[in-house]
């Protein structure tokens, strides 16, 4: 095995999650210390000003790049570690634009410079294979998530609940995965938070615990041809229109939007080969307890952190990117037809060395 350090800034726009990982890029998987560094509001809302690639991303660009330099200072000093140690980055950058139906997807972040600002080789560039390939390009921790599960019992399924929405579904054999995006995860109910209550996010479920599901609402939200799509699918943070809760009180808009996301996960059964005997969920939605309580009370079956197995869901999808820089340096699949609908499997990444 070998160690990697993976990257993630998610579709929340909430910062950076650092984590270190041992690995082989197979089914040998140690994890190690995790960082993560939250962005100011500014910063935040000049990468959301980025959002569907309609502004010119250079100058912000540049400032994620060193900021996840930061983020990859941190952590090594935070292990003790040096960065000769580190066989390589796995830097997701930050997605701006997602619309693998029309063959594009975009995650801005500079691995060059990255990788001269560490002095360690990066892996990045993750998506665009699949998404040329004819495949949705997310998600892709599936292979992490399974390699994770190890022994433990099957079927399950892994929920993040990040920006959107997605779930890995794993199956009695050892590559018997489906995954897809199953739709909104926290970003309807984040920026409504922004909006409504000058708050990043719902804390702790408040504003949804105090209000009422509005059904009529809800069935517009979840009137989306999305819903009918069989998977592999995945979705732009986006994806969705608001408007059915604009006219709701802040609490009431809220709990409807928790329920969008809650009943979203429960389509999600309807393509499953076999219910899941657990869910496991990361992401920030775990943190959100009307979304937890929910969950448990309409999937009819076990809804649990993945702390519940001893893994770290700040970490987990910073982890599965230092895994999928370890497989693409080996040459092997990021994604499979199963969890992104690509042909078949395809691996991915462009790496970037540091000057010598």
């Amino acid at each position: 095995m070998a160690l990697y350090l993976g990257l993630m800034s998610g579709t929340s726009l909430d910062g950076i999650d650092a984590a270190l990982l041992e690995t082989d890029g197979a089914q040998q998987v140690n994890p190690g210390a995790s960082h993560s560094v939250p962005y100011d509001p500014a910063f935040r809302e000049r990468l959301r000003a980025l959002l569907g690639g309609r502004q010119p991303v250079a100058e912000v660009e540049q400032e994620l790049t060193h900021r996840h330099a930061e983020a990859v200072g941190g952590l090594l000093a935070l292990a003790g570690i040096a960065a000769a140690e580190v066989t390589a980055l796995g830097f997701h950058g930050q997605t701006i634009l997602h619309e693998p139906d029309e063959r594009r997807t975009w995650q801005i972040g500079d691995g060059e410079l990255l990788a001269r600002l560490t002095g360690i080789p990066v892996v990045c560039d993750f998506r665009s294979a699949d998404v040329a390939a004819g495949g949705q390009g997310a998600p892709l921790a599936p292979l992490y998530h399974a390699a994770r599960l190890g022994p433990l019992p099957r079927p399950a399924a892994v929920l993040n609940l990040g920006g959107v929405g997605n779930v890995t579904w794993i199956g009695e054999e050892a590559e018997a995965l489906l995954a897809f995006d199953t739709g909104p995860g926290n970003a309807l109910l984040d920026d409504w938070a922004r909006r409504r209550a000058g708050q990043p996010c719902d804390l702790d479920g408040a504003l949804a615990a105090a209000g009422r599901v509005d059904r009529q609402a809800l069935a517009s939200l979840l009137n989306h041809p999305y819903f009918d799509t069989r998977p592999p699918k995945s979705l732009d943070r986006d994806a969705f229109d608001p408007t059915p809760v604009e006219k709701l009180s802040s609490e009431d808009g809220a709990a409807t939007l928790a329920a969008f996301t809650v009943e979203s996960v429960v389509r999600a059964l309807d393509h499953f080969p076999a219910p899941p005997r657990r869910w496991l969920v990361t992401g920030g939605g775990r943190r959100n307890p009307v979304l937890m309580r929910w969950l448990a009370e309409r999937l009819g079956a076990a809804v649990e952190p993945v702390e519940a197995l001893g893994w770290n869901g700040d970490a987990l999808e910073a982890e599965a990117f230092a895994y999928l820089a370890a497989r693409s340096l080996a040459g092997l699949p990021l994604s499979l037809p199963g969890t992104t609908g690509v042909p078949s499997p395809t691996t991915g990444g462009r790496i970037y060395r540091p000057p010598v």
